[in-house]
């Protein structure tokens, strides 16, 4: 089965239909039969963002519930260090830590496609064997 990481952006922008990316990214789940996998760091970035709409963080949850997501806490001390070293390592692009987190969930998983809309940085970002990332909204079906 195909597993796609999912950012914040794409999450934000396919539960607010006034987002400039709504109907890409809509266009790309619909087309989508695999499985969605994220971490707490970018649910807790889709709230904040979502919060602007009275029922933005409801739908938040239910779409997680329902689309059968998994979600990856990644805040363990080994994990939250390696997170800085990210960081750390991509401060001029740059990288916040639910990017980090998104970048560790794909060594642990050992998945390369990540639905995004942060193109500069995961076309940057590497896992630690130097695999890039495959940003599935700028590729055809």
């Amino acid at each position: 089965m195909k597993t796609w990481l999912a950012d914040t952006g794409p999450l934000v922008a396919y539960l607010d239909a006034g987002d400039p990316s709504h109907v890409q990214v809509a266009t790309r789940l619909g087309e989508f039969s695999g499985a969605l996998v994220t971490t707490s760091a970018v649910i807790t970035e889709a709230m904040h963002l979502l919060q602007v709409s009275r029922d933005g963080p409801h739908t938040l949850a239910e779409f997680v519930a329902a689309s059968g997501m998994a979600v990856y806490d990644l805040c363990r001390p080994p994990e939250l260090h390696e997170a800085v070293l990210l960081m750390e390592k991509y401060a001029d692009t740059p990288m916040d830590f639910a990017d980090a987190t998104l970048v560790l969930l794909a060594e642990g998983l050992d998945v390369r496609e990540v639905l995004t809309l942060d193109r500069r940085g995961f076309s940057t970002y590497r896992t630690r064997l130097q695999r890039h990332f495959r940003l599935v909204l700028d590729e055809t079906s």
